[in-house]
């Protein structure tokens, strides 16, 4: 679905709410589809360097309400990380579409307000692609962000609808899935800027590249990467272990 041509009214900048979906970087219970290329302490550090310049991006855009969504034996570690300044909210229900509902059960039930939930693993996504995402929900019900494999990285909306199931999350079918809800919702639905997460080792290549040219995007994650690919080379000429 895409945008209408009716003009939209000025939105103040105080009623947006930027939601991250988060888990602790605990070994083994995040990114888990890189455990087989990096041992489960690797992954955990560098997931937290991802938290961790994901909340720098968020706190970026200013005069914007910042949260993070997680499971509630989250919530405490979470809380420690993100320090002043981010709200820390237990999602109801086990599962990422039970996170998403809980954003914005929590966050638009009774409040005139753009709320965007977007993923923990994204610090390099480019500040304007969440400025313009708010924008599109001044003219739309939903935005949602697309990524390359068929789900999405990004979904927004000023109500909550009852958009997430669990079937199909995670996979190729997400984003259709999402949006044939829509579709039936009959929900005016505007699009960000396509882009990709970090799922499996081919992603980690391509932001090691990425951030080697622009380390300042991500910087936490940027010096991980770094000390990754040196040890990657290492071990590719026998000098040491990964």
């Amino acid at each position: 679905m895409e945008s209408s041509s009716e003009t939209a009214v000025p939105a103040r900048n105080d009623d947006r709410v930027l939601v991250i979906m988060a888990k602790a970087p605990k070994p083994g219970a995040v990114k888990t589809r890189l455990t087989p290329s990096l041992h489960v302490e690797a992954v955990a550090a560098f997931y937290a360097c991802l938290l961790g310049d994901t909340l720098t991006l968020a706190r970026s855009l200013g005069g914007i309400e910042i949260a993070l969504m997680c499971p509630n034996s989250d919530v405490n570690e979470l809380a420690r990380l993100a320090g002043s300044g981010a709200q820390v909210v237990a999602q109801k229900g086990e599962g990422l579409a039970a996170g998403l509902t809980s954003v914005f059960a929590q966050f638009a039930v009774g409040h005139q307000r753009r709320i965007i939930a977007f993923n923990s693993d994204s610090p390099h996504l480019p500040r304007s692609v969440l400025e313009e995402a708010f924008e599109t929900l001044v003219a739309h019900d939903v935005v949602v962000g697309r990524t390359y494999d068929g789900g999405y990285y990004l979904v927004g909306a000023k109500a909550s609808h009852p958009l997430f199931t669990s079937d199909g999350m995670g996979t190729c079918s997400a984003l259709e899935r999402l949006l044939s809800r829509a579709r039936v919702l009959g929900l005016r639905v505007g699009f960000a800027d396509p882009f990709y997460d970090i799922d499996v080792i081919e992603d980690l290549v391509r932001l090691a590249a990425e951030l080697q040219r622009a380390p300042a995007r991500a910087p936490r994650t940027a010096v991980w990467l770094e000390q990754w690919g040196a040890a990657v080379t290492q071990l590719r000429t026998g000098t040491g272990d990964l």
